[in-house]
């Protein structure tokens, strides 16, 4: 896990007592001096902004996204785009995402995604499972904003570490949507994610992009 931070731009506070290793996780998290990262706490309250948010109307079809990671310090620390293709069935939308690094790392994840329906307070609720996510994921979406929370197991070698995403999506027009995600690891903040996603006239333009070769 120390490793994984320090090459993701997370230094954890250097401890010169020498005590049993599983304190020093635990010491690591006391004394940090960040804490997770702030964000809205419910969609609902975006329920008067427009346009209106639908999964199923943005998504399906192809769509391009352009997406950043920065650390915790607001570091660049990757860059990347993806190619998504989403099939409807019924209540269910499959979501197919490839994905390329800028150093040349490739990647494909598998959302599907299933609407729930519309609640007492007059969201819509979503559950979703890919591969890499740990249970169900969880979505609520009120006006134009989705707010999305799962774990997840990043790959890191051999090994991996489980984070926390705290994803929200705002639809900007009919074409563009704004994706932001925290990433935290024991309520601590370890970073953010930034994506935007084109679709209908604006992705035709671009679509399918290049996942072989980053732009140089």
């Amino acid at each position: 896990m120390i490793k994984w931070l320090h090459q993701h731009g997370v230094n954890p506070p250097k401890l010169h007592l020498k005590l049993p290793l599983i304190f020093a996780p635990i010491l690591a998290i006391i004394l940090a001096v960040t804490v997770t990262a702030c964000s809205p706490s419910s969609p609902m309250v975006h329920q008067s902004r427009s346009p209106d948010l639908s999964l199923e109307t943005f998504f399906t079809g192809d769509t391009v996204a352009y997406g950043i990671f920065e650390d915790r310090y607001g570091n660049l620390k990757r860059q990347f785009r993806v190619n998504i293709t989403g099939t409807l069935d019924g209540d269910t939308l499959t979501l197919d995402e490839y994905f390329l690094y800028d150093d040349g790392e490739t990647d494909q994840r598998v959302w599907v995604i299933k609407n729930l329906g519309q609640q007492d307070d007059g969201s819509l609720r979503y559950e979703g499972e890919a591969a890499d996510v740990i249970g169900i994921a969880s979505g609520q979406i009120g006006g134009n904003a989705l707010n999305w929370v799962y774990d997840i197991d990043l790959a890191i070698g051999d090994s991996s570490l489980r984070v926390k995403f705290n994803d929200w999506i705002y639809q900007q027009d009919e074409n563009v949507a704004i994706n932001r995600a925290y990433v935290s690891k024991y309520g601590i903040n370890i970073g953010s994610v930034t994506l935007v996603f084109l679709r209908g006239n604006l992705a035709e333009q671009v679509y399918p992009l290049d996942l072989k070769n980053w732009p140089q």
